[in-house]
């Protein structure tokens, strides 16, 4: 994931310590069902596109922004599926994040998918029954995006 230039400023005043951050990720279905997953080029592992809104941006629009800029599809937002605060994240250069994520529906629109950006090494629909590796958190939001019950909340849990 590309860090924003405005976290980039942070880190001069705050070096490695925990910095508290919104994030987004995005469950796009297709019409047939498919679900639009990107192989990121930071893990090389398969997962649900997502990313830090910019200072200002809404969440909604900052899913529709990163589909888009990572894989090539527009998207449009259907509901929400969670607001979950995560675990800590150190990353390899000693930075640590915690992100409030905010979890989203979304149907593709138009667009082919494919890799966009230099954040991914692959792009692609998957049928639910036939998904590559994934981690919890994807598996768990794409249950829930699955789900015709109201927006999940689980006071107890913590990712």
């Amino acid at each position: 994931m590309a860090t924003p230039d405005f976290i980039r400023t942070l880190r001069t005043s705050i070096g490695h310590q925990l910095l508290w951050l919104p994030g987004v990720s995005a469950v796009v279905f297709d019409d047939d069902g498919r679900v639009l997953l990107n192989r990121r080029s930071d893990t090389g592992r398969w997962a649900l596109i997502g990313g830090i809104p910019e200072p200002g941006e809404q969440p909604a629009a900052c899913a529709v922004r990163e589909v888009e800029e990572e894989t090539g599809v527009v998207c449009v937002v259907e509901r929400v599926l969670v607001v979950q605060a995560l675990k800590p994240v150190t990353y390899d250069n000693g930075d640590v994040c915690q992100y409030m994520d905010t979890a989203f529906r979304c149907r593709a629109v138009s667009g082919e998918a494919r890799v966009n950006d230099d954040e991914s090494l692959d792009v692609g629909w998957f049928a639910v029954d036939a998904l590559p590796e994934l981690n919890g958190f994807a598996l768990q939001r794409i249950k829930q995006a699955q789900s015709d019950d109201p927006t999940w909340f689980d006071p107890t849990s913590s990712e």
